[in-house]
């Protein structure tokens, strides 16, 4: 039995509709529209805190053909998502396939999307939408069925990560030593990362004094929205570093580590999102294929005398990475955990352990 052809659209902030068809949650819902050009991985997109506030566009046709897996757990955390819900707002897609086959498997995308209760629309042109979110820039949008509508809200103007991260500590016991991991919105993937090497990992709220913990090393994690929102957690960051914690920033806590450093983020015109994306170690021909997901970056420019740029992106030249000259301290824009994606540079956690001894 196929999906009911219930007619849905989702309105720019420009003014512009696309006209599609339901599926997921009924429900009608505002946010930041993104688009993701991966081919595969929307189980683990969707479940990334970095979508907080955000409808997502993927523009890969076919969607939904290989389902959703259950929900088995593994050292206390989900094994097959990078969070415990859908993050997305809504979900803007071009072909949808209800009938899905994958071993794994066990319910539909719709199925899923309806437990979350995250509304999404088939039947777009994903072409025409992604060529528009290129060249105006990230647009505020909203998912609506006939006449009800909602205001437009830009989510960046909230501080997501406070709305992502845990409230109480959390400890993933494995062996003696000890990684504290500041949670931002983390994917989990960061989290079995360490639990893989026999870290034990302490998951600590976006503001929680973390320097006081007695940690070998301290990952500031992923996250949504704008790095300037998450004040308490660059207080704590600069703290850190004058203490020589060696630290490893990810995406939204590269950015929080360049801010703590004294250096400067803006907003990206339409941001990365994909697992596809060129990446030059700086001083090198070396070029690694890797994972993101953000709108926010580093200004290379106004790193501090004794930082450098680490990795640059090959398409557009923005920060992919940051260190410092002499110390422990480490930031890559890029997803090295990947999930979705190529895991060609998890070999840089590797490089952040031997950095501990």
């Amino acid at each position: 039995m196929g999906l009911e052809r219930q007619p849905s659209k989702l309105i720019l902030e420009d003014g512009a509709v696309f006209h599609g068809y339901s599926f997921g949650s009924k429900k009608v819902v505002t946010g930041e529209v993104v688009f993701n050009t991966g081919m595969v991985g929307y189980p683990e997109s969707l479940t990334d805190p970095s979508y907080r506030g955000q409808i997502l566009v993927l523009t890969y046709p076919l969607i939904g053909n290989y389902g959703v897996p259950e929900n088995e757990k593994e050292d206390n955390l989900l094994k097959y998502f990078e969070s415990d819900k859908i993050q997305v707002q809504g979900l803007i897609i071009a072909n949808y396939s209800d009938k899905y086959s994958h071993w794994n498997a066990k319910k539909s995308l719709s199925e899923w999307m309806k437990e979350h209760n995250i509304p999404g629309i088939y039947n777009v042109d994903t072409r025409e939408l992604t060529k528009k979110l290129r060249k105006k820039g990230t647009l505020l949008g909203k998912i609506v069925y006939d006449k009800e509508n909602i205001t437009f809200e830009n989510p960046n103007k909230r501080n997501l990560a406070s709305e992502v991260s845990i409230k109480e500590p959390i400890i993933y016991k494995k062996g003696k030593k000890r990684i504290v991991i500041v949670d931002c919105g983390t994917k989990n993937n960061i989290i079995r990362v360490f639990l893989r090497r026999n870290f034990t990992v302490m998951r600590v709220p976006w503001d929680y004094n973390f320097f006081e913990e007695k940690a070998d090393g301290v990952v500031i994690s992923n996250g949504p929205g704008d790095p300037k929102k998450c004040n308490e957690t660059i207080k704590h960051v600069k703290i850190a570093l004058s203490k020589n914690i060696p630290i490893l920033g990810i995406c939204l806590g590269s950015q929080i580590l360049a801010l703590a450093a004294g250096a400067n983020t803006y907003k990206l015109k339409y941001g990365h999102r994909s697992q596809n994306q060129p990446c030059v170690e700086a001083g090198t021909k070396r070029c690694y294929i890797t994972s993101q997901n953000h709108g926010y970056a580093v200004d290379s420019d106004t790193l501090p005398e004794d930082w450098r740029e680490w990795f640059y992106n090959n398409n557009d030249e923005t920060n992919e990475g940051i260190n410092h000259i002499s110390k422990p301290f480490f930031g890559t824009q890029f997803h090295p955990e990947a999930s979705p994606g190529p895991d060609d540079t998890e070999f840089l956690f590797d490089l952040f352990i031997r950095s501990m001894r």
